[in-house]
C-alpha cells in the first residue's frame, strides 16, 4: 500500500514520520526548494526524506504535463497533502487508487485557504484544530476523514499553536491512514453555508492600528510574533516590531490612541479602548527577538507616540 506525499514545513515531517511509523511505502515526497525571501525555521521534509533514502522531487507546478506522468507511472493508493503549497487539478487529483486528502491547519469549513494559524489567532478565536479531507478543485471544500481541535490559550501565539495543530495531525493520520488504505475511513460532507474563507498575508499586514482596541492589537502581535515577519509601528520614521505584549482592557491613560505612558514602571501604550503594555520590542524583525522586557530609549521618553 503506497501513499505519495505532497508536502513542507513541520506537518510535512510529522506526516512522513507518521507514515514510516506505520510501515507504509513511500515512494515519493514532492515537496518546495526553500526560498531566501523567508524565514526557514522549521524543519526540512527533503532532507527527512533523502535519510529515509525516499526519491524527492521539487516541482514547480505539481500540475505540469511531466508531473502527471511521475505521478502516474508510481500509481499510488493514496496522495497525502500536508502544507503543500500548490493548488492540486484534477490530472492529479484522478491518479490514486483510493483518495487524494490534505491535512488543513483549521476545523473546516471555517478558516478555509492560507495562514489559516495566523487568521485564527487574529480573530481571537478560541478553538483551532486540524481536518484531514478528500481534495477537490475549490480549496479546502472537500468531504471530511477526521477532525481532531485544540484549544487556543490566551498567550498562545503562532509557533505555540502551530506545535499543538502538529500533536493534533499525527495521532489524527496515525488512526484515519490506516482505514483510508483499507477502505473503511468515514467521509462526511462540509457544510459549505458556514465556509470562510481567507488569503495569504504579507509582511506589511502587520502594521497596527492603534485605534483598535487592545485586545485587537494583542491579537495581531501573537498571529504574526517571532518567527513570522512580527506586527509593527512606527517611531520617528523607523519601524518598530512588537513582540510581546500583555492587555489592560480597562486601564485608560487619558491619551490619544497611540500615545505612551509610564505606569508603575510598566510601559503602556493608549489604544482605542485599554491599553497594551510592552514587553519586547526591537527595530529590527531579523533574528529572535529580545524576551528580557528592556525597550529602546525613544520610547521610554515622555509624550512618545507610535504611528
Amino acid at each position: 500500500m503506497s501513499v505519495v506525499l505532497l508536502g513542507y514545513h513541520n506537518m510535512g515531517c510529522r506526516a512522513l514520520k507518521v507514515l514510516m511509523e506505520l510501515g507504509v511505502q513511500v515512494p515519493a515526497v514532492f515537496t518546495h526548494e526553500d526560498s531566501p525571501e523567508e524565514n526557514i525555521w522549521f524543519d526540512s521534509l527533503a532532507e527527512l526524506a533523502r535519510g529515509y533514502g525516499i526519491p524527492v522531487y521539487f516541482p514547480k507546478n505539481i500540475n505540469q504535463d511531466k508531473w502527471v506522468r511521475v505521478l502516474r507511472e508510481i500509481s499510488p493508493k493514496i496522495i497525502l497533502s500536508c502544507y503543500f503549497r500548490q493548488m492540486v487539478k484534477e490530472d492529479v487529483l484522478s491518479i490514486p487508487k483510493i483518495a487524494a486528502v490534505n491535512l488543513h491547519g483549521s476545523l473546516l469549513p471555517k478558516y478555509r485557504g492560507r495562514c489559516p494559524v495566523n487568521w485564527q489567532l487574529v480573530h481571537g478565536e478560541r478553538e483551532s484544530g486540524v481536518t484531514l479531507h478528500h481534495m477537490v478543485l475549490k480549496a479546502d471544500a472537500g468531504d471530511i476523514v477526521s477532525q481532531k481541535a485544540v484549544r487556543i490559550d490566551p498567550r498562545d501565539t503562532a509557533y505555540s499553536l502551530f506545535k499543538k495543530l502538529e500533536d493534533a495531525a499525527e495521532q489524527v493520520l496515525k488512526k484515519y491512514i490506516p482505514l483510508l488504505l483499507e477502505g473503511k475511513a468515514p467521509r462526511t460532507p462540509q457544510d459549505h453555508t458556514k465556509a470562510s474563507y481567507f488569503g495569504g498575508r504579507r509582511p506589511e499586514d502587520g502594521k497596527i492600528d492603534w485605534n483598535q482596541d487592545a485586545q485587537s492589537i494583542y491579537n495581531l502581535v501573537r498571529a504574526v510574533t517571532w518567527p513570522y515577519p512580527g506586527a509593527f509601528c512606527h517611531l520617528y520614521g523607523r519601524k518598530l516590531f512588537i513582540w510581546d505584549a500583555l492587555v489592560y482592557q480597562d486601564l485608560d491613560l487619558g491619551m490619544p490612541a497611540g500615545h505612551v505612558g509610564i505606569v508603575d514602571g510598566k510601559v503602556m501604550v493608549q489604544t482605542g479602548k485599554g491599553c497594551l503594555r510592552l514587553l519586547s520590542v526591537s527595530f529590527s524583525n531579523k533574528g529572535s527577538p529580545n524576551k528580557d522586557g528592556s525597550m529602546p530609549d525613544e520610547i521610554l521618553r515622555d509624550l512618545v507616540v507610535l504611528e
